[in-house]
Formats: structure tokens, sequence, C-alpha cells
């Protein structure tokens, strides 16, 4: 049990180490944010309950990913977020021009709060989802399509035309999602502003989205942790390793 205990307070000192590092001066131009749900246990009860653990991961002055943060909370509300990129600036975080994140309104409040200034790109992956939920089952497939091409094309005016058109498209036999696609045109289309080699990579959270799926694969064999330090030395160890596959592979 001592034994046990020795090795976990050092993993604890080496994920505490990363996580709460000085970030770079140079800054981070592209941050995207994202939050995956764990099981752990809460109060004097010990009740199972959800908790959420976000990620921040930066583009740096070189153009290589770096996983800045992690924060482990009871919900995705405004105060939570705000607290956790407070948190990053405190530490260093500079130079932010583009946010990329999912459409969670706690989320969107804090980062207008906390990172004016910046541009919010919404996940075009986590749009598509609430796009087709205001669309019959039978006519999906053609509005995916149809978004689709809104992204293959190489111009920003062609990528705006395009979209006015799949939007006018829908209006008569779809209102609802006409109505979203003008709601949400210049977020989803936010990276039309930034270099076009570049628009691959911030349009969506998916290169966030890989962590999460590693998080939870080498999560699934705990099940239900007793607490959120358990959360964070475990969920922190997977982040400071993959941080340093990504320095390594020079990628």
């Amino acid at each position: 049990k001592s034994q046990v205990s020795r090795i976990c307070q050092d993993i604890d000192q080496q994920v505490q180490a990363f996580l709460n590092r000085p970030l770079q001066e140079s800054g981070y131009a592209y941050i995207f944010l994202d939050a995956t749900y764990l099981h752990g246990r809460l109060g004097r009860a010990l009740q199972v309950c959800s908790r959420a653990a976000v990620v921040a991961m930066g583009v740096n002055a070189d153009g290589r990913r770096e996983l800045l943060g992690l924060q482990v909370g009871d919900s995705e509300s405004e105060g939570f977020w705000s607290a956790f990129i407070s948190s990053l600036k405190e530490r260093g975080l500079t130079g932010v021009k583009l946010v990329i994140s999912d459409a969670h309104v706690g989320l969107t409040k804090a980062i207008r709060r906390q990172l004016q200034g910046c541009c919010w790109q919404r996940c075009r992956v986590h749009f598509a989802r609430n796009l087709l939920q205001r669309v019959p089952k039978a006519h999906q497939g053609m509005v995916t399509a149809a978004l689709r091409s809104v992204f293959a094309q190489e111009r920003a005016s062609d990528i705006m035309g395009r979209w006015d058109d799949l939007a006018g498209s829908l209006v008569e036999r779809f209102p609802r999602a006409a109505e979203l696609m003008d709601q949400a045109r210049e977020d989803v289309l936010a990276f039309r502003h930034f270099p076009q080699q570049h628009w691959r990579k911030v349009w969506s959270t998916n290169l966030l989205e890989r962590l999460n799926e590693e998080i939870k694969r080498r999560t699934r064999v705990v099940g239900i942790f007793p607490n959120d330090a358990s959360i964070t030395r475990l969920v922190g160890a997977v982040l400071l390793e993959q941080d340093e596959h990504w320095q390594l592979e020079g990628r």
C-alpha cells in the first residue's frame, strides 16, 4: 500500500508540473476546447456522478500542437469554463486569434467574456449533427452531401455562396434547418478568415476528439473513479504522454 502511495505521489508531481507549467510567451493563435465525461464518486455519500474533464489544446508559433490544460468539474457551466480559461491566461496564454469548440452555451459565453477580440469557430461536425436533427431522416443523406460540398470549395467567396444556396434551398421544405444555417453562418465559416492551408485543421475539433477517444480507452478499465484527484492523475498522465509524443515526432 505504501509503495502504491509513493508511486501515485510521483505521478501527481509530474502531472501537476505539466498542467501548471508557464505557457509560451510567443502565444497560441489557435485554441481547441472540448470536454469528455467520466464517472466518479462525489460527496460524503460517495454517490456516482458524471464528471466533466475539459481539455485545452493550442497551436504554438512554430505550428506545433501542445496540450495546455485540464480541469475536472461537475458541469460545463459558464462559471466553470471561465475559471478554466482564466487559469490558462494566468499561466501566460496570449495571442489567441481563433477558438474552436462546439456550441455549448456555457462555453461560448465564457469564450466571449474571457477571450475578447478573437474569433470563435463552431465545430462543423457538431453543427452538422445539430442541423440533421431538424431534417427528416429520409432527407438527411441529401443534406449531408450538400453541406460537405460547402467545405469542398477552395475560395472564401465560393464557400459563402454555396452556404447561402443550401440555406435557400431548405427554406420551403425544412424552415427550421434553414433558420439554423442563417444563425450559425458566421460561426461555422469563421475559418475562412485564416490561411487556406489551415482550414482543414481548424474548422472542427477533430484533432481534440481523437485525444478524447484515447482518454476514453485508457479510463474504461477504471470504470468509476474514487475522486476527482484520481481522474486528474490518470487523464493528466495521458495528456503528458501524448504531448511528449507530439513534440518528439515534430509534427
